[in-house]
């Protein structure tokens, strides 16, 4: 199974960040290879934000759509994604955010198998390059959102 973590420091304040990572419905028009994006349920239940959604992911002719159930405790500053159902066979995605002056660290672990295991081969090979072009995506639409704000 790919596991790995990612850090960048981005120039916003923590609830921007957390906002924009929450802002699911908005990751195909900044996130590669996201197709289309889904909400069908987000609640308040006391300190937690509770979103099930789909994202549709793909590149020519392979396509995926994997329902996730996402978790934000705003005790922790953390969220906390796991697949409910689609081409996964294990999803764990915890997202840490830390503010430093005017800046939040963001850290994203990642740990996934899929179902198929020639896709899953093929995932394994290219995963750091995909999931630094995530977290380079999240920078730019940070950057182009917030700085100088």
């Amino acid at each position: 199974m790919p596991k790995a973590t990612v850090k960048r420091l981005i120039e916003c304040n923590k609830k921007q960040l957390v906002d924009l990572v929450l802002d699911i419905e908005n990751y195909p028009m900044f996130i590669p290879y996201c197709l289309d994006a889904k909400i069908y349920e987000k609640k308040k239940e006391k300190n937690m934000i509770l979103i099930i959604a789909d994202l549709t992911i793909g590149k020519g002719p392979f396509k995926a759509t994997y329902k996730s159930d996402v978790r934000f405790n705003k005790d922790t500053d953390t969220i906390l994604v796991t697949n409910i159902e689609g081409p996964l066979k294990h999803l764990y995605n915890k997202w840490f955010f830390l503010e430093k002056g005017n800046f939040t660290e963001i850290s994203f672990d990642i740990d996934f198998e899929i179902e198929n295991k020639f896709l899953n081969i093929l995932m394994t090979k290219s995963f750091q390059y995909g999931l630094d072009k995530i977290a380079d995506s999240f920078q730019r639409r940070a950057n182009d959102l917030f700085r100088d704000r």
